[in-house]
């Protein structure tokens, strides 16, 4: 092959200024616009659903201020708050999956593999099952949410620096995150079996993982700090990309791979407190979001946007399942579980495989 059949073989490029350059790839991009497309149209159908239902175009069409007063009402003050948390948690759960995996070159690394949301669950049901004034004032001066939000970050950094040696390995971030996972997972057990039984049914409930009774407090919080780390994961996303070919290529292309793979990590660690804070710890979804995405897109490695959407789409997907398609309304982390489960045999088996 010659260079000129070599240069027309390569996807075309775009450069804009003199510092932002990027490959046109049409599939994936046409891949993020459909999910996109079938998150809105998942997140509609879920706020039409009810004991008051309202059809798709009355939705659409009170979304954007044209409606009834009476569906007004029930959308954006009844239904608003929890199909919005589904989609700003599953958009947080599938970049921080997509970090997560591409840091560790292994597509079983996700923050519910990492511990991350074990130390999350851990401080949270810590602080609601242990009685005293040292507890009660941490929850009344910061909150749940944002306790556990330290939780997942304090365990994100000690799995971090326990396997910082000479580098990240995926394989040792991988081992050293179950070990730190069963470790949370045995400490939340002792709590609840030790602590009263009307404290273990309200730490049960956010340990399953639900988006029933969201409020838009936790909302906001958990939309604005979404954003703000999204907003730095992309300006730090396109020196992310050549640390796929490896280290050595990294530094030779320029890129300070140890300060970009530690601000990822730090967001994706961030991205998955954020999701446990407002929902709890749904399991799954950040391990099966990018690998759906991957295969979707047809990339090497998780797409981040596509990523986010599939996570988006799954968690509203299956909160839509869990309310409307079961005899009795379960939480969403329930039927996330019953897809995470089989698909993570499923990556085992392929890995064990080659």
């Amino acid at each position: 092959m010659n260079v000129t059949d070599m240069k027309a073989s390569l996807p075309p490029g775009v450069r804009l200024g003199r510092r932002l350059s990027f490959v046109w790839r049409p599939w994936p991009l046409c891949v993020t616009l459909l999910l996109a497309a079938a998150t809105f149209l998942v997140f509609c159908v879920s706020i039409g659903v009810g004991d008051f239902p309202i059809g798709l175009p009355q939705v659409v069409a009170t979304l954007f201020g044209r409606g009834e007063q009476v569906d007004a009402f029930v959308i954006m003050d009844l239904r608003m708050p929890r199909a919005l948390a589904g989609v700003v948690v599953g958009v947080a759960l599938g970049v921080s999956g997509a970090i997560t995996q591409s840091i560790a070159r292994n597509p079983l690394a996700s923050p519910d593999v990492l511990g991350i949301t074990s130390g999350a669950s851990a401080v949270a049901v810590f602080l609601v099952t242990v009685s005293g004034g040292t507890a009660a004032a941490i929850v009344d001066s910061v909150g749940l949410s944002a306790a556990a939000l330290a939780g997942g970050l304090g365990t994100g950094l000690l799995v971090y620096f326990l396997a910082r040696r000479r580098g990240v390995d995926g394989f040792r971030l991988i081992l050293i995150g179950i070990s730190v996972s069963a470790v949370m997972e045995a400490v939340t057990t002792w709590l609840l079996v030790t602590a009263d039984i009307r404290d273990v049914a309200r730490a049960q409930a956010w340990l399953v993982g639900s988006l029933e009774d969201r409020s838009w407090g936790e909302v906001w919080t958990a939309l604005w700090c979404g954003l703000a780390l999204l907003v730095v994961v992309s300006c730090v996303a396109f020196q992310f990309r050549p640390m796929h070919f490896g280290d050595d290529v990294a530094a030779g292309l320029g890129v300070r791979y140890g300060r970009v793979r530690a601000v990822l990590l730090l967001c994706a660690v961030l991205l998955a407190g954020v999701a446990v804070s407002a929902a709890g710890p749904v399991p799954f979804v950040a391990l099966v979001a990018p690998q759906v995405a991957m295969r979707l897109a047809r990339c090497p490695t998780p797409p981040l946007a596509a990523s986010g959407l599939t996570g988006a789409l799954l968690l509203t997907g299956s909160d839509l399942v869990a309310r409307t398609a079961l005899p009795v309304s379960l939480p969403v982390g329930v039927v996330t579980a019953a897809i995470g489960g089989p698909f993570l045999v499923h990556l085992l088996v392929r890995a064990n495989l080659r």
